[in-house]
């Protein structure tokens, strides 16, 4: 699954670390969240964005159109 395909979706699961940072990478409307909402070693990563919102299951991605 893509960035883009996966808005408002489940995205990642909770620990997903190297494919986050991979499609942070390619995302057109990665935003970086505040320090303090960082998980993530790497700062380009999914799980730093400030679109990520987390879920039971993992992560979804709400950013708009990019």
């Amino acid at each position: 699954m893509t960035a883009c395909t996966a808005r408002r979706q489940r995205l990642l699961g909770p620990e997903e670390w190297a494919p986050a940072a991979r499609l942070a990478a390619v995302c057109a409307t990665f935003r970086p969240d505040v320090e303090e909402e960082q998980v993530a070693d790497e700062s380009v990563s999914c799980y730093n964005c400030r679109y990520r919102r987390w879920a039971a299951d993992g992560i979804a991605c709400l950013a708009g159109p990019g």
